[in-house]
Order: C-alpha cells, then sequence, then structure tokens
C-alpha cells in the first residue's frame, strides 16, 4: 500500500479496472465464485477507500497550535498513531498531536472524527453486537471471521456488548411516546420472570467433578416487562372457548386486535427496579387518548403486588392461560390422558371462568375433593386449585374483561420472557455473571423493540460528549471528485512544509502511513 493520497487513487483506480476486466472474462467461472472474489476484493477495495479518507482528513488538520478550555495554546509536536479497526481490516489513523509540558495535549482530529476510546470502529461494534444479542459470542467471532476475514475474538464481543449498553436506560428516558394517533385507548402492562443460569462464585464452580447436589450455576431471576396500547376488542366467552380449544364458530369472532407500540425491557435488579424504568415509560405513554389501563401478571403475589404499588390506577388481571392451567392440572389428576372425559370437564370449567363463575369452579372443586373415591393426590391437587382461584378472585373477572373489550392472556410477555431471556441464556452450556448477562439483557431489549439504529446513534452521541465535552458537529463531507478526474492528484496531494521548532511536521506523517 502506498504512502501518500495520489498513489492510493490510483492504485483505487487500476483496482476497479481490474474487477472490470475480471468480470469481461468470466465466462468459465461459476456464479459463486465470481460472488465470492468480488466481495473480497471490494473489501480490499474498500480499505484502500477508508484508508484515503484518514489520508485526506490528516492532511486538512491543522497544525499550527490548538487552544484548551482554559485558553492555554498547546502548540504542534508531532504525528501519533492509532490503530483503527474497521470492517475492512485494520488500518494505520496518523493524527497531529498537541502537546506543552506542564498544560497538557490534544488530538483534535479525534474529536473531528468523533473516534471512540478503543480501536474498534463504530460500525464493526453494531455488526458485531448485532450477531452478538442472538448467537453465543464464539459464534460471533466465527461469522466475523467467514465473512469479513478478520480476527475479532469472544471476548472482545463481550467487552463491546457491555460497554456499548451503558446508555440504553438513559436511551429510554429520553425517547418520545409514540404519537397518540398512533395509540389505542387501552394503556396494557405485563410483567412476568425468566431465570438466567449464573455462575456460582463458590468453590464449586471450579471443582473437577462435583459432589451430589452441587451445581455449576444457579439461576436469578430476570424480570420482565412489556408495555403497549391497544384497542378494545370485545368478545364472548364462547369464542375464546371455540379459540382455546380449536373449534369453529358458527359466527365468525371479530377480528384480533394487534398490540401497538410493544416495548418490552428485562434486568436482573429485581422486581421493583423493573417495574420502577416500566412505570417511568407508562408514565410517557399515558394521556387524555388513553380510556382503561389493565396490567397483566401470573398469580405470583409479590409480583402483583409490586405491580399494584408502582402503577397506581391499574386494573390487575389474572392471566387467563395461568388460571386455565390449574384447570388442567386438576383434570390430569382426575383422568387418564386419553380418557375423553378429561376435555370434556376442562372446558365446561373454562367457559365457566370466562362467564363469571369463578366462584362456582371453587366450589364444585372443593366438593369434588370430598367425594368418597378421590385419591389423596387428586384431593391435593384440586385444593391447590381451588385456593388459587380464591386467592385470585379479585382478578378473575373475565366476563367483565371480555366485554370491556380488554386484554386478559399475557401472551406479549410470554413471548418475550421466551425471546428475550430464554431462546439466548439458555443455550447449551450457557453460564453468565450478573454483569455481562444484564448488559446483553439491556441490548437484546433494544433489538427486540426496533430500536437498534436509533439507538446507537444515541450512544455515539453519548460517547462523545462524554470524551470530548460536546456535541458532535455535524461534519460537511470531503468534497466529491470522480476517481477519474485528472486534477484529484493535485487537489488531494499532500502539500509538505518545512520542519519548525525541531518537531517532524507533515513529512513524518508521509513516510509512516505505511507502517
Amino acid at each position: 500500500m502506498s504512502s501518500n493520497s495520489t498513489d492510493i487513487v490510483q492504485e483505487i483506480r487500476e483496482e476497479f479496472e481490474s474487477m472490470l476486466d475480471y468480470i469481461r472474462d468470466s465466462e468459465s467461472r461459476t456464479a459463486y465464485a465470481v460472488e465470492r472474489d468480488i466481495f473480497k476484493r471490494l473489501l480490499q477495495l474498500g480499505r484502500s477507500l477508508l484508508l484515503l479518507f484518514f489520508m485526506l482528513r490528516a492532511e486538512q488538520a491543522n497544525r499550527e497550535s490548538v487552544t484548551t478550555e482554559k485558553g492555554e495554546q498547546l502548540p504542534y509536536h508531532s504525528e501519533k498513531k492509532r490503530i483503527y479497526f474497521s470492517i475492512f481490516g485494520k488500518l494505520p489513523v496518523w493524527r497531529p498531536y498537541f502537546y506543552k509540558p506542564g498544560v497538557g495535549s490534544a488530538i483534535p482530529l479525534d474529536e473531528e472524527l468523533s473516534l471512540g476510546e478503543n480501536s474498534y470502529s463504530d460500525m464493526v461494534r453494531e455488526i458485531a453486537e448485532h450477531l452478538g444479542v442472538a448467537n453465543a459470542y464464539e459464534k460471533v467471532s466465527d461469522l466475523i471471521r467467514y465473512l469479513l476475514g478478520q480476527a475479532l475474538g469472544k471476548n472482545a464481543v463481550q467487552l463491546m456488548v457491555k460497554e456499548d449498553a451503558q446508555d440504553v436506560a438513559a436511551y429510554y428516558e429520553q425517547k418520545a411516546a409514540p404519537e397518540a394517533s398512533e395509540e389505542g385507548s387501552i394503556l396494557v402492562v405485563q410483567a412476568d420472570g425468566k431465570g438466567v443460569p449464573l455462575v456460582k462464585e463458590t468453590q464449586a464452580a471450579d471443582k473437577v467433578r462435583l459432589g451430589k447436589g452441587e451445581k455449576r450455576s444457579k439461576k436469578k431471576e430476570a424480570v420482565v416487562t412489556s408495555v403497549y396500547t391497544i384497542a378494545p376488542n370485545q368478545r364472548q366467552p364462547e369464542d375464546v372457548v371455540a379459540s382455546l380449544f380449536r373449534r369453529k364458530r358458527k359466527e365468525s369472532p371479530q377480528t384480533r386486535e394487534k398490540p401497538r407500540h410493544k416495548e418490552v425491557r428485562a434486568t436482573l435488579e429485581g422486581k421493583d427496579a423493573a417495574l420502577t424504568h416500566l412505570a417511568s415509560r407508562v408514565a410517557k405513554r399515558d394521556g387524555e387518548h388513553i380510556r382503561e389501563r389493565v396490567a397483566l401478571t401470573d398469580g405470583a403475589e409479590a409480583l402483583q403486588k409490586r405491580v399494584l404499588q408502582h402503577l397506581p390506577g391499574f386494573i390487575l388481571i389474572l392471566d387467563f392461560i395461568h388460571a386455565n392451567e390449574y384447570l388442567w392440572d386438576a383434570a390430569n389428576r382426575l383422568y387418564h390422558e386419553q380418557d375423553p372425559q378429561r376435555l370434556v370437564w376442562v372446558e365446561k370449567r373454562t367457559l365457566d371462568l370466562l362467564s363469571g363463575r369463578t366462584e362456582q369452579v371453587i366450589a364444585d372443586l372443593r366438593n369434588l375433593a370430598q367425594a368418597p373415591d378421590v385419591k389423596p393426590a387428586q384431593q391435593k391437587q384440586l385444593h391447590k386449585t381451588a385456593n388459587y382461584f380464591e386467592r385470585n378472585l379479585a382478578y378473575m373477572h373475565y366476563d367483565e374483561y371480555l366485554r370491556k373489550g380488554w386484554p386478559i392472556a399475557s401472551g406479549v410477555i410470554e413471548g418475550a420472557c421466551r425471546h428475550l431471556v430464554k431462546d439466548r441464556f439458555e443455550l447449551t452450556g450457557m453460564r453468565w455473571t450478573q454483569e455481562g448477562a444484564e448488559s446483553l439483557l439491556q441490548l437484546r431489549a433494544v433489538s427486540e423493540n426496533g430500536d437498534w439504529e436509533d439507538y446507537h446513534a444515541f450512544r455515539r452521541e453519548q460517547r462523545h460528549r462524554r470524551l470530548y465535552g460536546s456535541s458532535p458537529s455535524l461534519a460537511q463531507p470531503l468534497e466529491h471528485v470522480a476517481l477519474n478526474s485528472t486534477t484529484l492528484s493535485a487537489r488531494y496531494a499532500f502539500s509538505f512544509g518545512t520542519e519548525s521548532n525541531g518537531q517532524h511536521h507533515a513529512a513524518t506523517t508521509e513516510r509512516k502511513l505505511a507502517a
């Protein structure tokens, strides 16, 4: 690779012409071979173009002096090198360095280019992290190597996820609510928990062979929350039963309403932290366009209490699918799996629950438990189901909920628990530190919510503020000049002046660019 912009421009032109010749002379090649070779050569061409970009920006940079925030003058000192790990490969980037003993130092070009703290480009980071939210980090390394020919270790990917998840909370705090015209009139929240396997911080985790009952990991609950709006969808209990038991109704049920602007989050910091974040988002979504507010959870009492505490004014609903599972648990004790009466028994009582006859179902369960021919195991399950319904009776007015068109099942949060947590954190052999798992949960939520590009734009801006104490400027692009212009070499050739103050001037840059 040449060490000046004029030669690089010529090399780029020659490489492009070579690629055209390659296409013209490809009669005997397969489509796969041509596509593969074009891709590889484009990566090399991209590396040359990116290197040219950095060289031109370095050539245009000021080398007189810079003024600190305190008004001190820093003279030009030398050219400093850093490595830029791009999708095209690693590049040397030389920048003017300003320094004065006892005053300080500065590299203004780093701020102008909004470079990060380490060598990895933002594009590499975002691609690796996008792959990493869905795949094991080792797999990400393999994919980067296969696609781009770049060596990116799994530890590097893990560190990127940790660093770039730090602004997720701030992003959602500043994110505007959807337009009221795009929202439904029912504001819905859901919450549930899903275990994440964490590495034990004990000697058992390092043993070659575990003792009886010992495990290398323990599970910690990730609290998953969601918020969305939906339009009312009135249903009849019979419609819901027909859907659950896959029976066709004579009259087609109303078209199912879909959640609008669904947003999910997950955290290992506990229920209160999760619900505090949820309440913050709810406050932004609320307004005059919202007519009703409902919260769906399972029967976990600790979660129900906290939802009511953090979200006053919401009507708590016991997820009907969870309630229905308790009926199935009782039926599985009363009947054999192949007994046709099992399905009949569950279907009848499902309709009773949906029709507002929950107290009658509780009484029937308790009466059945007292029958002389009921076995102890059956009696225990019947009482367990009755007790569950009795404790949640205030949250089981399903006939009223259906009449108002409210949702009664927490399918959104069940799906989030599966997609957000289980599908990634319970891959074979996965064990996590809490910090690593928390970072990944944050970025997975960003991806799941469709906020990926918007979030990373916000993250880059926040990083720029932290590093340089200012907002990133909207730098104007370099003047566009066709590569075949006869004036390109002259226009972009480096102009090397004399050395001053005993320091190397830009001529040093030309010698070092090839390093």
